[in-house]
């Protein structure tokens, strides 16, 4: 398809924000890759490689790493917010000081904020005044960066309260190798996006303990039920939960060796605690702040959530995994179909 070449800033040089960087550029667009450290910048824009994130990847030309804020945001009108949930404020902070014209802001983290209990995208919006903030995009679904770089076939979802917006970066990202669909329910595609990262840090745990296939099938099963709990009761629509940031999301991360959020699962199901596994692993594991937000949000809304209770209690208590995983399989006895009776407000 022809589309008119774009100047994209993409903020965050991890493997995600490289990857994405890659699809546009791919698409003839000239992308301005941020990160805040100038030797990874010198890297990427002298030998085209960014090793420490995708050490097999030679990047196109048509990347260029920047380490300043002011001089990647210069003329542009997309940006891509590509760090992790806990560095989002701060990142929309320093953008406000360096730039006047109104963003479209497409953020591609997962997660949601412990205590304020927002959304990513509500975030954005509490952070960003309004004269700067022309519409957030979510893009989400299951894709896994190191495949995203190398071409292989990936479907994503991009949602917004402004359909227009979300459109707009459908034309921008989709291609031969990344299709990208559009949903309007961006509670939905948010909600499903971040809570999957608890359950496959539960199936990690079940992995790391030696369980198997059939409690990973029962996690993940189960985990898209209480997620889709809460997510209706926040303003969801039941079938987003359905889809690829439902269960296509649930599936790639609870079982790819891919998922930072699984091997972390993994590690603690081997016997490693927190401190360890998060040293271990030298990158940010979502899972574990959105589980303390979402232990949080079920409390709020009173929504019965026994997957990510027994995982807080793992992560925040020093509840041992085995015990936890044992008192999932000794709870008090329901019916299957209760589950979607709740999901579809009764209509069953």
């Amino acid at each position: 398809m022809e589309r008119k070449s774009e100047k994209v800033a993409v903020l965050g040089a991890g493997s995600w924000g490289t990857a994405l960087a890659m699809v546009l550029a791919d698409n003839g667009h000239e992308v301005r890759l941020w990160g805040h450290n100038p030797v990874q910048i010198d890297e990427i824009n002298l030998h085209h490689t960014n090793k420490k994130y995708l050490p097999e990847i030679t990047l196109p030309a048509t990347i260029f790493g920047h380490s300043s804020l002011q001089e990647s945001l210069d003329g542009i009108s997309t940006v891509v917010l590509a760090v992790p949930t806990k560095a989002i404020r701060e990142v929309i902070r320093k953008m406000t000081e360096v730039t006047s014209e109104p963003l479209v802001i497409v953020h591609v983290s997962k997660g949601i904020e412990p205590d304020s209990l927002l959304r990513i995208s509500e975030m954005i919006e509490e952070e960003m005044p309004e004269d700067l903030l022309e519409s957030v995009v979510v893009l989400s679904g299951p894709s896994h960066a190191e495949e995203v770089s190398l071409r292989h076939p990936t479907t994503v979802t991009v949602s917004s309260k402004n359909m227009g917006a979300a459109e707009k970066i459908q034309d921008l990202f989709i291609n031969n190798n990344f299709r990208v669909y559009t949903n309007p329910d961006l509670i939905g595609v948010e909600i499903g996006g971040a809570l999957k990262n608890i359950i496959a840090l539960a199936a990690g745990i079940s992995d790391g303990l030696g369980y198997g296939d059939n409690a990973k099938a029962a996690l993940i099963t189960r985990g898209l039920a209480e997620i889709a709990r809460l997510g209706v009761k926040m303003g969801a629509r039941p079938l987003t939960f359905s889809g690829l940031t439902g269960i296509g999301d649930l599936i790639v991360t609870c079982t790819s060796v891919h998922s930072r959020n699984w091997r972390a699962g993994n590690l603690l199901g081997k016997g490693q605690n927190l401190e360890e596994v998060l040293e271990n692993m030298g990158m940010v594991v979502e899972g574990v702040r959105t589980t303390k937000a979402a232990y949080q949000l079920a409390g709020k809304y009173g929504v019965n959530m026994p997957i990510t209770n027994a995982l807080y209690n793992i992560l925040f208590d020093g509840v041992n995994p085995k015990d936890a995983v044992d008192g999932l399989m000794s709870r008090e006895k329901t019916h299957e179909m209760e589950d979607l009776a709740d999901i579809l407000g009764g209509k069953i």
